[in-house]
């Protein structure tokens, strides 16, 4: 499965072997939080699970494939990781880096 989209800007997503990426980065890149401080804190306070499994390291890496689950102030967003990026990029650049599996809003 590839990560970037076609016709996506070049060189924004990283290829399916580069395999894994920080959690806290990862969230900052897929712009589900607006910081990466905002996304460690997240991490840490204990926010987030990867496979159902709580994660409080900031550090903890993500595989393609894994599922991402984020308590937000009034929303929780269960995603499946599909890529990574090297840099944070437009929303429409980070929709390729997950699929989302819960319910729309």
């Amino acid at each position: 499965m590839s990560a970037a989209a076609p016709g996506s800007a070049a060189g924004k997503a990283s290829d399916p072997g580069a395999a894994r990426q920080r959690i806290d980065k990862w969230l900052w890149h897929a712009r589900i939080v607006r910081t990466r401080s905002d996304a460690a804190r997240l991490v840490e306070a204990g926010h987030t699970r990867i496979n159902g499994q709580r994660c409080t390291a900031p550090g903890q890496p993500l595989r393609i494939g894994d599922v991402v689950t984020v308590a937000l102030d009034r929303s929780v967003r269960v995603v499946e990781v599909a890529g990574f990026c090297d840099k944070r990029g437009s929303p429409r650049d980070a929709v390729v880096t997950y699929r989302s599996l819960g319910p729309t809003a």
